[in-house]
């Protein structure tokens, strides 16, 4: 755009900008207010704050790695001082007499019913899965460890639907549990199946889940899937807990420390890296929640 201007018999044209430009700078401690610029140089002059996100994953790392160092120097002491006897006086005999008195299809079948009608009368399965991986190892083991999951989550969720008012009611007194486990029953499938693998992979109580989810109104093939995918790591976990275990009562009880240290160590790391993977996702998990729950939360409102 031009205009003129006339000064003491002299004429000036001028060139102004048509479109100026104007850039939106969002203040995030303003709330909903904006900032307008409309040059480069005040952004130059006025730099827009560091995210405060951008230290949270280097943080969480060093969490991580304390928790880890924690862990392994009470692993250390707890195996130095408490490992031999309760080795000796425990493992060993449970062992031997499951040698003994079981062939390993019927120790295969009672590992399953184990792992799969626990959880209906509320009782921990992972000591089972201990003894599936100390009497199986990795691949028997894991596949008896999966399929007794399988049934040991749906029986509690058909179980659980006979007595969904109650379930309802019971949730309601609990309603910030309550609000990150009805995340889990909006959406379409992928989002259920989602919502409940991070479920399964937080913090949140295996047992207490396999009844609450049918008050979420999730459906049944998204809730099993979910779960199997969401407990993958504690079923790795507790089949090397097992070898460990297995490993070590061989040592003790052939003594030969020195021979199968290489392997012992071996495992050990394993587990170990393990354990770490375990503690980063339950994080990571448990903040994946948190903004599934916001999100449902804007939609409803």
């Amino acid at each position: 755009m031009t205009y003129r201007e006339d000064e003491d018999d002299a004429t000036y044209v001028k060139e102004v900008d048509p479109s100026p430009t104007f850039r939106i700078h969002v203040d995030d401690d303003n709330g909903d207010y904006v900032k307008l610029s409309s040059s480069p140089q005040e952004e130059e002059e006025n730099p827009s704050p560091p995210s405060r996100l951008a230290g949270v994953p280097v943080w969480y790392l060093v969490k991580l790695s304390v928790t880890c160092t924690c862990l392994a120097i009470a692993g250390f002491f707890l195996f130095k001082w408490l490992g031999p006897p309760f080795i000796e006086k425990v493992i060993i005999p449970l062992i031997n007499w499951e040698e003994e008195t079981f062939s390993p299809p019927v120790l295969a079948a009672l590992m399953f019913a184990s792992v799969a009608l626990f959880p209906v009368f509320f009782l921990p399965s992972s000591p089972t899965m201990w003894m599936t991986g100390m009497s199986f190892g990795y691949v028997v083991g894991y596949m008896i460890i999966v399929s007794g999951v399988a049934i040991g989550v749906s029986l509690p969720f058909f179980i659980g639907s006979f007595f969904h008012r109650r379930i309802e009611e019971w949730l309601e007194k609990y309603p910030k549990r309550a609000a990150v486990l009805k995340a889990a029953g909006g959406g379409n499938w992928f989002h259920q199946f989602k919502a409940v693998a991070l479920i399964r992979i937080s913090p949140f109580p295996y047992i207490l889940y396999n009844y609450c989810a049918v008050a979420t109104e999730v459906q049944y093939w998204p809730y099993l899937l979910g779960s199997l995918v969401g407990m993958q790591f504690d079923i790795i976990t507790s089949i090397y807990t097992g070898i460990l275990i297995r490993a070590f009562a061989s040592v003790h009880k052939e003594n030969t420390l020195s021979s199968a240290a290489p392997h012992v160590s071996v495992t050990l790391v394993g587990f170990s890296m393990i354990v770490g993977t375990v503690i980063f996702f339950t994080v990571y998990a448990k903040r994946q929640l948190r903004e599934l729950q916001k999100e449902d939360q804007r939609l409803l409102g």
